[in-house]
């Protein structure tokens, strides 16, 4: 009977032991332990670089562990989905995708994509939403959008826009306006918004179409003259500059947004520890304001809404592309 009981105890210890090892090795109960990585798949400085360290550096604080922002460029963020994918499920590395990446891209790379957005990728948050602004030399003899599509009209094939590159937001966008207000103009495809912006400011090209946290400082010391927004509503931090909608193109809109995600098959609970995180970090009045100030507008809230704009514009832009005919293989 000594020996029964005894043999009950070791396996009662034995089983709180391994219960309590497992719970302790459990990635969803201890993540996390180490640095997380923030992929941003484009170099230092841009928009993009800009939002993962402002808000890497919030999130950092709230898990109480580093998080490392790590650019990777090229082929319009191809390069760095790759190397996202190639690393473990775990939560530890996180990539900034934007709308090109997240909706765009498997559209334009047919048949060289070795990703499909929706199915290798779950949702964490959507951060933000940029408007962007059409934009003109101060020199330009078009003062409203209406003259400048007039204009535009009556150069056919003449006149020319810069874009951050093929595929790039103000390329879809200026393809858009192209087949809605019936133009045609000359592509400049440059390596990135900045250069873009540069040219038109040097009065290399007749028009860009930029998200206003690229083309504020420009606007702002009056190297550049915008004459509407691209979102369907006034925005309220440019409240007199028209849409382009009410500016003789109904039905425009172009709005480039940024989301973040992990691989496919990473545990629940961590991806709901990093929505909980993410959307509290954003939700805080400085650096809500902070984010606000550069020209981004906060978005936030749970995962569903980023796999809502992923799967909304993905169909949105496979329209524009498959109308302008438009491929980069």
């Amino acid at each position: 009977m000594h020996k029964i009981i005894t043999l009950f105890k070791l396996s009662l210890a034995l089983s709180v032991f391994f219960w309590n090892s497992s719970s302790v090795a459990d990635p969803a109960t201890s993540f996390p332990d180490k640095a997380i990585r923030i992929v941003v798949p484009y170099a230092p400085g841009g928009s993009t670089d800009l939002l993962a360290r402002v808000l890497g550096e919030a999130v950092s604080k709230q898990l109480n562990q580093p998080v490392v922002v790590e650019n990777i460029a090229g082929a319009g963020g191809t390069i760095a989905v790759s190397r996202v994918l190639a690393r473990p499920a775990d939560g530890y590395t996180i990539f900034l995708g934007t709308s090109a990446a997240l909706a765009v891209n498997a559209h334009l790379y047919k048949d060289r994509m070795a990703y499909d957005p929706l199915k290798d990728f779950t949702p964490i948050i959507l951060a933000t939403k940029q408007a962007s602004q059409v934009l003109v030399h101060p020199s330009s003899p078009v003062k409203t959008m209406e003259e400048l599509t007039a204009y535009l009209k009556s150069r056919p094939g003449k006149e020319s826009f810069g874009t951050a590159g093929n595929g790039s937001p103000g390329h879809l966008g200026t393809e858009m306006y192209k087949s809605l207000a019936g133009i045609n103009m000359i592509h400049v495809p440059y390596k990135g918004g900045a250069p873009a912006l540069a040219s038109l400011a040097g009065g290399e090209t007749t028009l860009s179409i930029a998200i206003v946290p690229e083309s504020m400082a420009l606007v702002n010391a009056g190297r550049l003259r915008p004459l509407a927004i691209t979102t369907l509503e006034r925005s309220p931090q440019f409240p007199n500059l028209p849409t382009v909608a009410e500016s003789g193109v109904p039905g425009f809109e172009l709005i480039a947004w940024y989301g973040f995600v992990v691989r496919s098959g990473t545990p629940k609970e961590i991806v709901a520890k990093l929505n909980t995180t993410f959307d509290s970090a954003l939700k805080d009045k400085a650096l809500h304001k902070k984010l606000t100030d550069m020209g981004f507008n906060v978005v936030g809230g749970k995962p569903d809404v980023l796999s809502e704009m992923m799967k909304s514009e993905s169909k949105k832009w496979l329209q524009v592309i498959k109308n302008a005919n438009i491929t980069l293989n």
